[in-house]
């Protein structure tokens, strides 16, 4: 294999393939996204959302981007919370859009959405368009995380804010044990069973476990220029919130 490489999953892949095979999985299980995320989680990640939303503290007359926003949960979120708010929704995956246009939240909350299909590491925004960006559960699956830093870091205007919700490492090593007996034998069966799709979620259970740990994605944030970066773990590490400010 010549050239740069990275991970997919436990896979080591061409860093050319990867966007095309993240794209494909998400294809895959569109249609049974939401529905999978609450079985696997049992809805928790409801919760981890809220909690993220009130770190976040939306404002009225801001204007989010969700980068990796899929379906739309964080958006809807946001604008709920934010009288006169604006969100734009941009995933790397069309078929994710569309889901999310077809939920009940997005019709009404139409005219203050924007549905766009990007690449985290390549932006279609002008400089310091936004004072919000976020991405959930969607920086493990992008080529370079770094270069999705840079270009939040770019896009977001003086004062602005970094949020990354992402599912991140169990510091207990007895509980990392069960977690991880839990998602390498029991979510891909859920995958199979509910979305029709092991493989895609054998991926998903994979690419957590090759994200950085708490502390080195924090170094990661301070590295992109954020000030003032921190992080809380949500239920014992299982996922995390990593907040930084562009000042």
């Amino acid at each position: 294999m010549t050239g740069p490489t990275t991970h997919f999953g436990f896979q080591t892949v061409p860093e050319e393939e990867k966007a095309a095979r993240v794209r494909g999985v998400f294809t895959s299980v569109a249609s049974r996204y939401d529905l999978m995320n609450d079985v696997m989680s049992a809805g928790i990640h409801r919760l981890w959302k809220d909690a993220m939303m009130d770190w976040l503290a939306p404002r009225p007359g801001q204007h989010l981007l969700d980068v990796a926003g899929g379906t739309g949960d964080i958006a809807f979120r946001f604008l709920a919370r934010a009288p006169g708010a604006k969100a734009t929704v941009l995933d790397l995956t069309q078929s994710m859009l569309d889901e999310g246009r077809r939920r009940a939240e997005a019709e009404r909350m139409a005219d203050r959405l924007d549905w766009v299909a990007g690449d985290a590491m390549a932006l279609p925004f002008a400089d310091a368009s936004f004072d919000v960006y976020t991405i959930s559960f969607g920086i493990r699956n992008v080529t370079r995380p770094e270069a999705a830093l840079a270009e939040a870091f770019r896009v977001l205007r003086p004062g602005g804010r970094l949020m990354v919700l992402e599912f991140s490492r169990v510091p207990v090593a007895g509980l990392r044990r069960l977690y991880d007996l839990y998602s390498f034998h029991v979510i891909p069966r859920m995958g199979a069973a509910i979305a029709g799709d092991r493989d895609s979620y054998q991926y998903l259970v994979e690419s957590i476990r090759r994200f950085p740990d708490q502390e080195t994605f924090l170094a990661m944030i301070r590295d992109a220029g954020f000030a003032n970066a921190r992080y809380r773990n949500l239920t014992m590490g299982v996922a995390a919130l990593h907040s930084g400010w562009k000042l």
